[in-house]
């Protein structure tokens, strides 16, 4: 019986890494390679550099302001991101201020 419930622990534990790896494995970005780059719109015109991230959401400083854009919209090339498709900067402008006045008090 105790031989047992050794096993069950083994595969328990083999279980939880396995959704670990699975997990690094889906999440497509890592945090530290984000911060400190540039990134771009898809025009190619410069957005600012990349300061945080908020769970699905990067951090832009633009100048003064900070701009928020969803990281399914953005994409690693070399040493730039690139945002894909059309910026809304009202939306993104709300969402980087936002997170300025809960994370820069």
């Amino acid at each position: 019986m105790i031989k047992l419930n050794y096993i069950n622990l083994i595969f328990l534990f083999l279980a939880i890494n396995n959704k670990r790896d699975e997990k690094s494995k889906n999440n497509k970005f890592n945090e530290n390679n984000l911060s400190c780059r540039f990134v771009l719109d898809g025009l190619g015109a410069n957005l600012g550099e990349s300061i945080a991230l908020d769970d699905d959401i990067i951090i832009i400083k633009n100048g003064k302001k900070y701009l928020g854009i969803p990281l399914k919209h953005v994409e690693e090339k070399e040493d730039k991101l690139i945002v894909r498709g059309l910026v809304d900067k009202r939306k993104a402008l709300q969402m980087g201020e936002s997170w300025r006045d809960s994370y820069l008090k």
